[in-house]
């Protein structure tokens, strides 16, 4: 964030005071943030495939341990897949309702050194079906074809998943390692983002101004609003599918929410998650089932919030996306949730939104701008997250027959 600000004010106070040689410091800052984003897009593909596999594999591990954890799951899964409907529909109508100003976007498309970008007529639908089968997958993800190569990673680990397990442990390990791997990698580029940053802010601000400024406003409120819906629904689950009444759960919940404001976590919101649980009147023998599954494998916000960035993106540079391409889009980001990280968003920010972006032809560059501001909405996403946990597990305690399973510990 400090990066990212002095870089706007530098580049911006530049332009104002009238410097000599700001096209040398713009071809001197715009390789330095070129060659960063690029070393955290070398890890992508890895990553992504690791994760979607170990992240599969842990969902049919939980939906293998009763019934209980198979309700679980079913339900994590729905409610995914209909935060992320809710955004396909919601931020291009907040768009439409309140666009990015003209000359904002203008101007950060020449910082960034793109121009309008039209996509074509979505194909027919056998043109489609052709498509996202890969004869070549190791093709596929040379050429970054997202969509068919998470197909092909999704149904290679359902594979897996049917394999005994003296075949199936070793291989879910191998690209646990890789995943683990990969986001050591990560981790060590992240520790450049202040340069990699500032050295992209600077050239922004020099080309673009403080019109900046209000874009990246912008893009915070309508990127928040789609991981707002999603907690939101998380109060009608706990009125209706809890059966809880609403004041007794904000109550119940707050504690948990303050650790995930502080921590940006759900896995350390944990703790506080079964203990609001717990006065809520959830059975231990229920809770300490499907908390566990949620935090490894839910997180409402995630694939609603993961999509309106790529939305906006695509706003930002006045793409026309049509229906089809915006429900690519909303595939890939309901599947590749499956295989997140329960860490910061900052670290699982790129690895979450480029596969997105990949598949709708979105152009990834401003998202090294994004990231910088990933802090502000990623205190949504975990909230959300353990709001709807907490929401979710008193609806399935509602209906699930708790006498089957295990007792819940002695006080």
């Amino acid at each position: 964030m400090i990066g990212l600000l002095a870089g706007l004010a530098l580049g911006a106070g530049a332009v104002w005071a009238g410097f000599d040689n700001l096209d040398r410091i713009t071809a001197i800052a715009g390789p330095i943030g070129g060659l960063w984003l690029d070393a955290l897009k070398m890890t992508i593909i890895p990553l992504v495939v690791a994760l979607l596999i170990t992240g599969i594999a842990r969902t049919a591990d939980s939906a293998r341990g009763g019934g209980l954890a198979l309700k679980s799951v079913a339900l994590f899964v729905g409610l995914l897949w209909l935060s992320t409907a809710i955004a396909a529909v919601l931020i291009p109508s907040l768009l439409a309702l309140w666009p990015m100003p003209q000359d904002a976007a203008q101007a950060l498309r020449a910082a960034l050194g793109q121009q309008h970008i039209e996509v074509g007529a979505p194909p027919g639908f056998a043109d489609f079906l052709g498509s996202i089968v890969p004869t070549n997958p190791i093709a596929a993800a040379a050429a970054d074809a997202m969509l068919p190569l998470i197909l092909f990673t999704t149904l290679f680990a359902i594979a897996i998943t049917r394999l005994p397990a003296a075949q199936r442990e070793p291989l879910t390990g191998f690209f646990a390692a890789i995943a683990d791997a990969m986001l050591v990698m990560v981790g060590w580029v992240l520790w450049l983002a202040p340069i990699g940053v500032f050295a992209l802010a600077l050239v922004v601000g020099i080309q673009a101004g403080t019109s900046a400024i209000g874009a990246l406003l912008h893009y915070i409120v309508i990127v928040s609003c789609a991981g707002l819906v999603a907690w939101a629904l998380a109060y009608p689950m706990a009125v209706f599918g809890g059966r809880l009444r609403l004041g007794a759960f904000v109550r119940a919940v707050a504690p948990a929410q303050a650790v995930a404001l502080s921590t940006q976590s759900s896995l350390a919101s944990l703790p506080p998650m079964l203990k609001s649980c717990e006065t809520l009147g959830v059975p231990a023998s229920v809770a300490s089932v499907s908390l566990p599954i949620a935090v490894a494998i839910f997180r409402v916000t995630s694939p609603a919030m993961n999509l309106a960035v790529a939305i906006y993106v695509a706003h930002w540079f006045g793409m026309s996306l049509d229906p089809a391409t915006i429900a690519t889009g909303a595939v890939v980001a309901a599947v590749t949730t499956m295989g997140s990280v329960s860490l910061p968003g900052q670290v699982s920010f790129l690895t979450s939104v480029t596969p997105i972006a990949v598949a709708m032809g979105v152009p990834l560059e401003p998202l090294a701008l994004l990231v910088a501001v990933e802090m502000i909405p990623d205190l949504v996403r975990t909230v959300g997250n353990v709001t709807m946990d907490v929401a979710a597990t008193s609806a399935i305690a509602r209906h699930a027959d708790v006498a089957d399973e295990s007792p819940a510990p002695a006080p």
